[in-house]
């Protein structure tokens, strides 16, 4: 139990959240500013959305599949109920259906911010967390799919980030196979095997569709091969679409960037549940953490796809960057020198002591150059 010291102390904060420090906060900027320049110059605009909206709002429609993970608090001016936003992407629906509904289709925005979530079992720490992302609004074909998910490809090129996979997944697929097949417990305990990727549960409790999800579960793999697998398998009717959709996305990905490592699993279905079509999982080979997910949905009555990365996962396998170098100049030097300074990557720090011994504050304040004599000197 926490002690009355333990509990007044400054420095304690709550669970999930966290102060970052100096290189910290300045290496996440740095790489939201790059990651929002690649998005920019693909022609998505940046919009940003509140951080609190009314409850009603946030949490209609798509967002209601969010609600439990939504911190909730009363406004003291309306009375009404308001939410913190767990996610981005339901905002950017709204303002496309409201605020910018007049404007010409396909329309691509771009976001970055904070969210805040009430932390899942297993993951109670996350709960400040940090987003950037894009949607593109209007399109629904295979060709609109690739443009996202090769956007994001670029942004993590732009990182620096090595050995990515984008692994592809049609939970509609899964969904839909549950909703017509399974109801009560049995639904429930179908649920629980597919996301444990239990075989034995599955053929357990799958009864008529067992052999169907159990073929999904062995589907799973690198893409031409999964595809492969999954063509194969006796889907109903209605749902072949999904295979072919899946097919045509997977090609309009080679052609635009080849090399791109893609994966397929099938019955990768847990937390889409708005989804409509393709979604995507980013992961890097040296992080166990998702670096991005996205995927098809509804924006309202208009059909969209986005991605959202997670920059603090992003910079935990971006190389480093180098911190800028200080240099430290007397008070009052002039603006010209100031400028070709900062123009050559220094960060200037003026002696306001009008110290004797500038090499002596240069090192206490963490400085790597001193300027004297007229030029900048390395300590």
């Amino acid at each position: 139990m926490m002690g009355q010291s333990e509990a007044s102390s400054p420095s304690l904060l709550p669970m999930g959240f966290v102060d970052l420090l100096p290189g910290e906060a300045e290496a996440e900027a740095h790489g939201i500013a790059k990651v929002m320049d690649i998005f920019g110059a693909h022609g998505y605009e940046r919009v940003r959305p509140p951080l609190l909206e009314f409850e009603s709002s946030l949490l209609s429609g798509a967002g209601e599949a969010l609600s439990e993970q939504t911190f909730r608090l009363l406004d003291p001016s309306s009375h009404r109920m308001m939410a913190l936003r767990p996610d981005i992407t339901t905002q950017i629906a709204r303002i496309s259906q409201v605020r910018l509904q007049e404007l010409p289709r396909p329309l691509r925005l771009s976001y970055a911010g904070d969210c805040i979530v009430i932390g899942t079992v297993g993951r109670e720490a996350d709960r400040q967390i940090l987003q950037a992302g894009i949607e593109l609004i209007g399109p629904d074909h295979a060709e609109a799919d690739a443009e996202v998910i090769a956007l994001g490809a670029k942004a993590l090129a732009a990182l620096n980030i090595k050995h990515v996979s984008f692994d592809l997944s049609m939970p509609v697929l899964v969904w839909s196979l549950l909703d017509k097949t399974y109801e009560g417990s049995e639904r429930d305990y179908i649920i629980h095997a597919l996301d444990r990727r239990d075989a034995a549960a599955v053929a357990e409790y799958g009864g008529a569709m067992a052999q169907l999800l159990l073929e999904m579960m062995n589907a799973s793999g690198p893409a031409d091969q999964a595809l492969e697998r999954l063509k194969a398998l006796s889907f109903p009717d209605d749902l072949k679409q999904h295979v072919y959709r899946l097919e045509a996305s997977v090609q309009a990905l080679k052609q635009r960037l080849p090399d791109l490592r893609l994966t397929i699993d099938p019955v990768d279905f847990r937390g889409w549940r708005y989804h409509t079509g393709l979604c995507v999982t980013v992961f890097a080979l040296k992080s166990r953490e998702e670096l991005g997910r996205g995927g098809r949905y509804l924006a309202g009555n208009e059909p969209a796809c986005g991605l959202t990365l997670h920059p603090q996962a992003l910079l935990k396998v971006a190389p480093i960057q180098a911190r800028r170098p200080r240099c430290l100049v007397p008070q009052g030097v002039g603006a010209e020198i100031l400028s070709a300074l900062h123009k050559e990557g220094f960060a200037t720090i003026e002696d306001l002591e009008k110290t004797q011994d500038p090499l002596l504050l240069a090192r206490r304040l963490r400085c790597s150059h001193l300027w004297q004599n007229g030029r900048v000197e390395a300590l």
